[in-house]
């Protein structure tokens, strides 16, 4: 049986399983031993236990940290807001891992039908919070700040054909998909948050988006990025963020830029992207870099505290996992994580997708309202 088979046979059986894209294609991890859904007070525990093993690829934790559960880490404080349960958080144990190729083949054999979605945040809506947040920029409380939108709808999906479609058309290096008996998780994540191998460390800030048209290819995407003033303060601010949180727990001098404002493609759009490494000081501990590091800075907005509980006392919805994380700690310590955007959450037979624009001070409120649904697209055609 080749592994593609044993990928849908897998599916088919219903036995919980997790895809995350790998350098050459994906990796399909099964046969957990272990599931661990964490809350407030586990989470320490679980970033602080040692587990030994015996170099085996499966020596490893996959999962992800939803958004609420990473503000807790660092003291930020949520406000009661409209909550549908969902974990905020899980990780798995495998005892199984396959390697595939980039070509996942899956027909669906089930239909199903979606009725369409609804946004939580109209236009006239988004117009005042955007304005007030101006308002927070131009006093200072903030110098960018991302505005959350939500697109959702009353859907059964099928996760597998939803995931194959999705890296046919717009595969992302960070892409992943997570079924589990009562959710599932489609994933096109572009953003690297965390390489750690020993003591090495990287992270790979996305900041500035532009659609994609017949006459706008990858070379006149960099010089309209080049030429935005707005893109331009937004990318710099951010890697400046990002530089600082890693600042924080690698050795003085070692934090460098690799890679400075490239562009990616991909299939409505393109991004500004960078590149950040650093060497780690000694006894730094998991829990410290996870602190460090999340909730990314960059679908945040910075400084990262201020715009944290400016963005938390605004939204009237939990996140879920939006913006919160998704990858593996290794038993050695080495890890991989990015940040949760770009992703289908199917919970209770309801599906929802969540994207957010950067807003500084010369932003304009009609272009990051449509490039919320720019980023959304991709997604939302899936259900068509």
């Amino acid at each position: 049986m080749n592994n593609q088979n044993q990928l849908v046979d897998i599916h088919n059986s219903r036995r919980p399983y997790i895809l995350y894209k790998s350098r050459k294609g994906f990796d399909l991890y099964t046969n957990f031993s272990k599931k661990i859904i964490l809350n407030n007070k586990n989470i320490y525990s679980f970033l602080s236990k040692k587990y030994k093993g015996k170099s085996s690829n499966t020596d490893l934790f996959i999962g992800f940290f939803g958004y609420e559960l990473l503000n807790n880490l660092i003291n930020v404080k949520i406000p009661r807001q409209k909550n549908i349960n969902f974990p905020k958080g899980i990780f798995y144990k495998p005892e199984k891992k396959i390697k595939l190729s980039n070509n996942l083949r899956y027909k669906i054999k089930d239909s199903y039908k979606n009725s369409n979605f609804k946004i939580n945040i109209n236009r006239n809506s988004y117009a005042k919070i955007f304005d007030r947040f101006k308002k927070k920029i131009k006093s200072g409380e903030t110098y960018q700040i991302k505005i959350c939108t939500k697109y959702k709808t009353k859907s059964k999906i099928n996760p597998l054909d939803f995931f194959s479609r999705l890296a046919k058309t717009n595969l992302a290096p960070e892409a992943f998909m997570i079924r589990d008996n009562n959710y599932s998780i489609v994933s096109c994540s572009p953003e690297n948050l965390i390489t750690k191998k020993g003591s090495s460390i990287s992270t790979k800030p996305i900041a500035g988006t532009v659609r994609k048209t017949k006459v706008l290819n990858k070379v006149k995407a960099l010089k309209y990025f080049r030429k935005n003033l707005k893109e331009t303060k937004e990318h710099n601010m951010i890697v400046d963020m990002e530089r600082n949180d890693l600042s924080r727990i690698c050795k003085v001098g070692s934090v460098k830029l690799f890679k400075q404002k490239i562009v990616e493609e991909y299939k409505d759009l393109f991004h500004y992207v960078s590149l950040i490494k650093g060497i780690l000081k000694k006894n730094i501990k998991n829990i410290d870099i996870i602190k460090a590091m999340m909730p990314g800075g960059s679908v945040i907005g910075c400084p990262k505290i201020n715009t944290l509980n400016l963005l938390n006392n605004q939204e009237k919805e939990n996140r879920n996992i939006y913006t919160g994380s998704f990858g593996y700690i290794k038993f050695n310590g080495d890890m991989r994580f990015n940040i949760i955007i770009r992703s289908i959450l199917n919970f209770k037979e309801i599906s929802e997708i969540s994207v957010a624009s950067g807003v500084v001070v010369d932003s304009n409120v009609k272009h990051e309202f449509n490039e919320n649904y720019i980023k959304a697209k991709a997604l939302i055609d899936l259900f068509k």
